[in-house]
């Protein structure tokens, strides 16, 4: 799997925090981060899903959101494929504290 190029926009919602995005596309790949945690390593290499969304839903940075959790990228990556017909409205909603958290995923259309 290929290291997606940065700058990285980790998606990140506190618990019950919801984000509506139009999904434009996808990439899968990989990212390095630098986890804070106590005895954590200085980096990690960790599968990311990197969704391209409309300007609309995203109006600062650039236009995608590097998602990480890969509860949430199984959820998603059934919906993408074949997105480039047509871009997809999704809702996601925080549930939980990582590394508990889960998300959920609703089709808006």
């Amino acid at each position: 799997m290929t290291i997606l190029p940065g700058p990285y926009e980790l998606l990140e919602l506190v618990d019950k925090a919801a984000l509506e995005l139009l999904i434009t596309g996808y990439q899968k790949g990989e990212v390095v981060i630098h986890p804070r945690y106590a005895g954590a390593p200085a980096s990690k290499t960790i599968t990311a899903m990197r969704v391209y969304v409309d300007p609309t839903t995203k109006p600062m940075g650039p236009a995608w959101w590097d998602i990480t959790s890969q509860t949430l990228i199984a959820q998603l990556e059934p919906f993408l494929k074949g997105i480039t017909a047509a871009p997809r409205r999704f809702k996601l909603v925080a549930h939980g504290i990582a590394p508990a958290k889960r998300y959920s995923v609703e089709v808006l259309a």
